[in-house]
């Protein structure tokens, strides 16, 4: 840390004032204010984002819904460490696109979503509390964004009374109410805001004290890790030059000339804290750039009359960023390191210590700790300046570790919440380290303790992912082929699950748990692999019952007495660390009635879907196309082509090819075309052979309620009776949504609107599935989320879309 970060560090140790902004979603989030409150004022300053984000579109790949949530977490982590900020969630789950807060408070079980919000507040105790979105009668244009912002004011008048929520405080948290809390307000397409009350101005502009960076550039620079929502081009634009912003009280006291109004942001806010605030200044006064070790005799004085103060949430913060100071200023660095980040429960961990340090301050290394397994590694070292020392130990990983998976994935949640057994993590964003490390030092009378995790150097690796956090694993990992398998009812078909070794010598057997009126034979099946990374296929019978319905099927495999049943799926972005998912190992088998006519489908990929494999569970044969393939020649032989979701969107080239595409059709082929998303980026108006248009107000042509009554406006089209006759029952079960971006306006003269459906209290949409004939062939535009409901294995979505791919057959 370079000295101006330090004197920066002991700026912000002198100021007590925090600031909590809560919004909806990553990316809802105004990255400015942060930076101005954490940098430019040097004030606490945190995000609770409601949700991870689990529910949006993915720009850079094929990771939806909880696979997303995770990419997204680490994102907003990445903008916190530009900005400075810290970064906390509740349990809530994005699940998409929502119209009104009412709708979203039902899905997501309000009193829950709520508690989490109260024990944040509790947890990071702001003074100020700042909402991006504004309550009723505003809107924050979804209802998820409305929904926060409710959610926030009523968390407010809560979290100081001990009668709500008191199993937080029996678990140790205190009640806290913030000072007041405000609309960080912004107009709607100009209009005025639409709550009135005390306001005030405050300019967010200025310069990074450290860097000397505009707060503005720093911003762009956080906003622009949301690289999967498209934002990456932000981390270039810079953001000189004042930034007047306005804030609309909600509840509490009046501010006059500023946010932090009435607020004690000085150390004479806490008992006992005058003398520490005294000092400081007196450190800052005199700190020395050019001999940092000189600040160490007064930097231990401090440490020890901050000792005197009672346990305290923010005290205890100010004592571990007093410690990094006092660790900067010694030049002391600490690193675990070993040779692979992944590690089996009841291994030896191969733990190299590193420790060095610059200054000739006298520091004495006593030991490691392992606080998991409550074990002290004794060293008892001198350190010498320049020198680097290290110690080697082997401690033991415990036997019955869980495989390492994101706490809110661990346990099967609802559809709006997650399930979090261990109160202690909700709100968190990450898990804490699988293997907690802690150095001991003796320096001037006084123990210092720096926390520390193990860590695997790869070298060669984006910056992001040149140190690999310490994962447990499985001794073997399973993999199922597919998470959605087929059955026609009373059929039988082979199912396969693929077995690979972590370690050496994994030997045991597999079996899948069938539910009750399906049978997997045989009952469990052996295998021996010899060597790490050697792979082996198993195949199992799985015989359907003989009428209609669905259930899951885990695979579990026992090693040595260990009970083995997670997948593995890694997350790989170039700006994100590296992220290793253990899913349960599981398909979900569907016994329906499916009849198909296409037998060899191309696909053109969009931004990211598992369309290819639901088409091979339907019997189809798939071949992945590219736009130069767009031609009748290079498509002859295709029963149907499948374009990708919001393929005009991310394929630059598809416009330009899709005359060869309509040549196809002509000539007696089917395309089904799914959703794109309106905006520049769409970079054409002309979708399909005749017109329609996507533009217009894309928030409402949609439908969010997944059970929305559906209505036939064609009862005979060929589309709902063949190969299969579609009901009613065929739209039960949908999940998340109906359907997304439907067209605004269509050639009604040769497009035929096949259903109807709206959310509640609106008018029916027409346009969620439009066919044309066009010369021979067949053309489908359709904003139905089949992409969701496929890989759910929504045995109506796969009768439906069978009929579409059938088209003309």
């Amino acid at each position: 840390m370079p000295a101006p970060a330090i004197l920066q560090q002991l700026r912000s140790f002198q100021v007590l004032g925090s600031v909590l902004y809560i919004a909806a979603h990553p990316d809802d989030e105004n990255t400015q204010l942060i930076a101005y409150l954490s940098r430019g004022r040097s004030y606490r300053t945190a995000y609770l984002s409601i949700t991870r984000g689990d529910g949006g579109q993915n720009e850079l790949g094929p990771e939806f819904d909880a696979k997303l949530g995770v990419a997204r977490t680490q994102e907003l982590l990445a903008a916190r460490r530009i900005d400075g900020g810290r970064q906390f969630f509740t349990r809530a789950i994005d699940f998409g696109y929502s119209k009104t807060p009412e709708e979203t408070l039902a899905i997501w079980d309000h009193q829950q979503v709520l508690a989490d919000v109260v024990r944040v507040i509790r947890t990071f105790q702001p003074d100020v509390i700042i909402t991006r979105f504004p309550i009723p009668p505003g809107s924050g244009g979804h209802g998820h964004h409305t929904a926060s912002a409710i959610l926030a004011v009523e968390a407010y008048k809560l979290a100081g009374e001990a009668t709500a929520f008191p199993d937080q405080i029996r678990e140790g948290l205190a009640p806290w109410r913030p000072k007041r809390i405000l609309w960080n307000s912004f107009n709607f397409g100009n209009t005025p805001p639409p709550l009135t009350g005390p306001t005030v101005k405050e300019d967010i502009g200025g310069n990074d004290p450290v860097t000397g960076a505009a707060l503005g550039t720093v911003a762009n620079q956080s906003r622009g890790m949301h690289k999967t929502q498209g934002l990456g081009g932000f981390s270039g634009r810079p953001g000189d030059g004042p930034r007047p912003e306005t804030f609309i009280l909600l509840a509490g006291d009046a501010p006059i000339a500023g946010i932090m109004d009435g607020v004690d942001t000085t150390w004479n806010r806490m008992p006992g804290g005058a003398e520490i605030g005294r000092m400081v200044d007196g450190l800052i006064a005199h700190f020395q750039r050019d001999d940092l070790a000189a600040n160490v005799p007064a930097l231990l004085a401090l440490r020890q009359e901050l000792a005197k103060l009672p346990a305290d949430p923010l005290a205890d913060e100010k004592r571990a960023q007093l410690d990094r100071i006092l660790q900067a200023c010694l030049g002391l660095s600490v690193e675990t390191t070993l040779p692979r980040a992944e590690a089996v429960a009841g291994e030896a961990l191969s733990l190299h210590h590193a420790v060095t340090i610059a200054s000739t301050v006298p520091v004495r290394w006593m030991a490691v700790r392992y606080p998991s397994i409550k074990v002290d590694f004794a060293v008892d070292l001198p350190l010498a300046s320049g020198q680097p020392a290290s110690r080697d130990s082997a401690p033991v990983l415990p036997a019955g570790t869980p495989p390492s998976q994101p706490y809110w994935l661990r346990e099967e949640g609802t559809p709006g919440t997650f399930r979090v057994d261990d109160p202690s993590l909700i709100g968190r964003p990450e898990n804490p380290p699988a293997f907690p490390v802690e150095y001991i030092f003796a320096v001037g009378g006084q123990k210092l303790v720096v926390p520390d995790e193990p860590v695997q150097r790869v070298a060669g690796s984006p910056e992001a992912q040149a140190r690999r956090q310490l994962a447990v694993i499985p001794p073997v990992s399973l993999r199922v082929d597919s998470a959605v398998e087929l059955f026609p009812p009373g059929g039988a078909k082979p199912a396969v699950v693929e077995v690979t070794a972590a370690r050496d010598g994994a030997t045991g057997t597999l079996r899948l748990e069938a539910p009750a009126g399906w049978r997997a034979a045989p009952a469990q099946l052996p295998f021996q692999l010899a060597h790490a990374g050697d792979q082996i296929r198993l195949t199992f019978t799985i015989t359907a019952p003989e009428g209609p319905g669905s259930a899951r099927f885990p695979a579990v495999a026992e090693v040595g007495g260990a009970h083995c049943g997670t997948e593995r799926e890694v997350i790989n972005y170039e700006h994100l660390p590296l992220m290793l998912l253990q899913p349960p190992a599981r398909f979900k088998a569907v016994s329906l009635d499916l009849a198909v006519r296409a037998r060899r489908i191309g696909y053109l990929p969009g931004a990211g879907d598992s369309i290819p494999e639901a088409l091979a569970q339907m019997g189809c044969a798939v071949t992945q196309l590219t736009d130069g393939d767009l031609t009748p020649g290079k498509l002859q032989g295709l029963d149907a082509v499948v374009i990708g979701v919001r393929a005009f969107n991310v394929r630059a080239d598809l416009a330009e090819h899709l005359p060869g595409l309509l040549a196809y059709i002509e000539a007696g082929g089917t395309v089904i075309e799914q959703y794109n998303r309106p905006g520049r980026e769409l970079g054409t108006t002309q979708l399909g052979p005749y017109p329609l248009s996507i533009e217009g107000p894309a928030p409402r042509l949609r439908v969010t309620d997944e059970n929305a009554a559906v209505t036939f406006l064609v009862p005979g089209h060929p589309v709902l009776n063949i190969p299969n006759k579609i009901t009613d029952a065929d739209f039960a079960g949908w999940v998340q949504e109906r359907g997304t971006y439907f067209p605004s306006s269509w050639d009604e003269a040769h497009y035929t609107a096949v259903l109807a459906m709206n959310d509640p209290g609106e008018a029916p949409l027409k346009s969620s599935l439009l066919v044309a004939p066009y010369g021979r062939g067949w053309f489908v535009y359709t904003g139905l989320v089949f992409f969701r409901q496929l890989p759910a294995g929504v045995p109506g979505a796969y009768r439906l879309f069978a009929n579409l791919v059938s088209l003309g057959k």
